[in-house]
């Protein structure tokens, strides 16, 4: 599990096929403290750790592989070498829960369709798969690429749908968002308890 709080931002070294995908990620973690299968979330896809170590240099870097159904519905797909990626280590018994429960398991992906200033912050505006615009909700909680994201506002249309959110000053400079540009598209995984609610609801019909 985890919260959605980033805590570093990596960068993909290198790209590799090997019937499935190896991709190593330089990070600022001490990847001493870093268990061979242990979990990252990489901008959002709860990844294991197949191998970790440090350049002559000192830089620290360590390996995930991803199997075509992770690569398929995601944006790593698209990843090359160079790439800034979002980390985020698993949440610990007795941590700070200061985002919301993320699994790590992304349910698609969006595509920025708009961003623009709004105070010191900057609204984007996503446009998801519309079958998972059912369980975002004003006021609830969604991962963004990883980021946990409260919703401001829900556009629902018959052809489609988007949902806004607020980054902030803080989140711009600590993540990826700083980066994106309207056309981007992010990994989502929506609120775990808004998808058991649905499906339950869905079961009692």
């Amino acid at each position: 599990m985890f919260t959605g709080i980033i805590t570093d931002v990596g960068t993909i070294r290198a790209i590799e096929q090997r019937g499935d995908t190896r991709m190593v990620i330089t990070t600022s973690y001490p990847v001493e403290r870093v268990e061979i299968g242990a979990s990252i979330a990489c901008s959002g896809v709860c990844l294991t750790v197949v191998d970790k170590g440090r350049d002559a240099d000192g830089a620290a870097w360590f390996a995930v592989d991803a199997s075509a159904e992770t690569m398929n519905c995601s944006t790593l797909s698209g990843c090359k070498p160079g790439k800034a990626i979002n980390l985020e280590r698993p949440l610990r018994l007795g941590d700070e829960l200061g985002g919301h429960i993320v699994s790590g398991h992304v349910d698609g992906v969006a595509r920025i369709v708009e961003m623009r200033p709004e105070g010191d912050s900057i609204r984007y505006t996503f446009a998801p798969p519309r079958d998972l615009l059912r369980y975002i909700a004003p006021k609830g909680s969604v991962a963004v690429d990883g980021v946990s994201l409260t919703v401001n506002e829900i556009t629902d249309q018959k052809e489609g749908g988007s949902f806004g959110v607020n980054i902030i000053p803080h989140t711009q400079h600590a993540t990826t968002f700083g980066n994106l540009a309207v056309g981007d598209q992010v990994n989502i995984e929506v609120d775990t308890v808004a998808r058991y609610v649905a499906r339950l609801a869905q079961a009692e019909q």
